[in-house]
Order: structure tokens, then sequence, then C-alpha cells
């Protein structure tokens, strides 16, 4: 199969034939028709991910049908339309057990402890547990837009914030999980502040249902003009980013009992930010960690697309081939591309 590979990190990748996953006895092999190009995998390209063993495909954000079936798979067959979470569970350990396969204590991640997406094929283990079948209604492009970005974005807003009409919502970062985040808490009713650096992706956030704008770059303090224009901060607060000024930001311009929410990956040298812990003390804020998202809670997701009250196609910003994925993997941290780029030609 052709597979984008890389040999060392931060180096440019290739696109290589390379042999066919075999599926494990637990597991599939799923044909890929569409593949999310995502910050997640400029991380692991660069090196921050101890998991990665070099030569490595990446690739975590995917849609496709399955080609090969383990002699243990009771649930699937070849022919099937699927997707499955970037973050999936080994389904014995105490916190899959819990129904918490987001933070499996033997996690698995397609394209970070193993050979990912980025190909034509990719294998995906205990695939009974994790994979979550796809209606027809959704096309592979949008399905693989969902990947880490939306599902992500969805427990962190409804699970982890219990986001509710009338509540005020700050996203910082308006990213593919920021626009994300932007679209589901617009959904539940809640009004949200946009914040970013670009006026074309705040603009594109006000389409998606943002009611208030604010240019980081140049505004002269982003917490004030947010706590100005909510009347006294927000109830939750999203740092989508993942970078040391979003999350004080997200923290400083929370309301008293206000919810903090980490998306955005905080790693190498972001990886200790600095916390305004007097105001935490002060003002009873909690601050929660959101880390993907279970196989099982899909289903509300799903039917909340299926009713047009979510429209995750609308994030899509553009579709290439696997050739042009080597430059928008290795520009990831530009942030030029306006909303989620998907591969979805591979020959």
């Amino acid at each position: 199969m052709k597979a984008m590979i890389y040999e060392s990190f931060s180096t440019a990748p290739r696109i290589k034939s390379v042999p066919d996953p075999i599926p494990e006895s637990h597991g599939v092999v799923v044909k890929v028709m569409a593949t999310g190009v995502c910050r997640s995998d400029w991380h692991g390209w660069m090196g921050h991910d101890p998991d990665i063993v070099l030569p490595h495909v990446p690739g975590h954000e995917l849609a496709g049908v399955i080609t090969a079936i383990g002699k243990d798979v009771k649930k699937w067959t070849a022919g099937d339309r699927v997707t499955v979470p970037f973050v999936c569970g080994c389904n014995s350990c105490p916190e899959c057990a819990s129904g918490n396969q987001q933070v499996c204590d033997h996690q698995f991640q397609p394209g970070f402890t193993h050979w990912g997406s980025f190909a034509e094929y990719v294998s995906l283990h205990h695939a009974d547990s994790n994979l979550v079948a796809l209606p027809e209604s959704i096309d592979f492009a949008t399905a693989a837009s969902l990947g880490c970005r939306f599902v992500t974005s969805f427990r962190a807003v409804v699970d982890q914030g219990n986001v509710t009409a009338g509540q005020w919502v700050a996203v910082h970062g308006c990213g593919g999980v920021g626009l994300s985040a932007i679209m589901i808490a617009n959904a539940l009713g809640a009004n949200v502040v946009a914040v970013d650096i670009a006026d074309d992706k705040l603009s594109l956030a006000e389409s998606l249902g943002a009611v208030v704008a604010v240019n980081a770059r140049t505004c002269t303090n982003v917490v004030e003009a947010i706590r100005e224009s909510t009347k006294g901060g927000v109830h939750v607060s999203i740092d989508a980013l993942g970078h040391p000024d979003t999350c004080f930001n997200s923290i400083g311009n929370l309301r008293k009992r206000g919810k903090h929410i980490q998306v955005g990956l905080m790693l190498a040298g972001h990886s200790t930010p600095k916390i305004p812990m007097s105001q935490v003390i002060a003002n009873e804020l909690e601050i929660y960690g959101s880390h993907g998202m279970q196989a099982h809670r899909y289903d509300d997701m799903l039917e909340m697309i299926r009713t047009g009250k979510l429209a995750p196609e609308k994030l899509i910003g553009e579709t290439i081939n696997l050739d042009q994925g080597i430059d928008a993997l290795m520009n990831m941290n530009k942030f030029e591309a306006k909303g989620v780029t998907v591969i979805t030609e591979f020959c």
C-alpha cells in the first residue's frame, strides 16, 4: 500500500510503498477513505510523543470500510462503514470497565502507538469495543473530520463542561477544535465568545454561532475584554489551542465558580503553563482536562448530526491528496489553514 512515512522526527515525510497491515485477532483492517490532518499529528512528527517508534506512519482521524477481520471479532463484517475514536481502549482495565475508554490504562492510538491512517489501509485493535458504525447519511470526509477534534470538543462541551442554554462560553483558538466547540455550544443554546488572532477565522466562528469575537493580536487585554462583553466573565472556557497564553486567559476570563477545560495539547516546552492559582482558589474555579471521547458516546452526537443540530461538514476547509498531506502536516503549526483539512485521495 501507499503510505506517508517519516524515518526521523522533524524531517520531511515521504510517500512510500509499504506492506499492507494484517488484523490482530481482536482487530480489523480498514481501507481508509478519508483522514484528517491534525495538529496532534504535527506534535507526533516533531517528536513530542514518547509512544512513537520510527519509522512511523501518522494519522488518527479516519473513516473507511472494513476489509479484513480478526478471528475473535464478533460485531463487524467486511464492507461495514466505520470510524473510530482517536483514543481507543483495551476493554480489560478498570477505566474501560467504568466506561472511560478515553483514559484507558493501556490505550492505543492509531498514528501514535502504531501506524496510522495516512495510508491506504490501517489496522485497528479491539474492534468490538472501539469501532463506531458510520451511517450512510454521513460521507467519509465528514466522518473523518469528526476525528479527534469534533468528538473531543463534543465531550469537552457536553460531558466535561455540562454547558446549558443561556450560559456564556469562551473558546480560545478557532482551529478545528475551537470551531467544533463553537458549533456544539451554540447548538446547546449557549452564548459563545470566540478568540483568535486571525480575522478570517473569527468571521468563520461568527458564522457558526459565536456572538462575540475577540482578536487577541489587536486586543490589549483579552481577559478584560471578555469580562466586559459577558458582564463578569464566562461560565465555561475552553483552551482549544494549547498554549500558555490561551490557557492563562481561559482561566482568567472565568466568572466565579466557572469551569476551565483544557483541550489543546500542552506538550514539550508548553507542558507546565502558568496558572492564576490564587484566582482558582478565591473564586472556586474548576479545571478539567478533556481527552477524546468513548465510542459508546458517539450515538448522541451522531443523532444531533442526523437531525441537523450539528453540521460538521461546514468545518471542512480543504480536501487534498496523500502527497499534498506532507506539506499540510509540516505546516500545521503555522495555523494557516481555515477549518479542517482532510485527505481523501490515496492513489
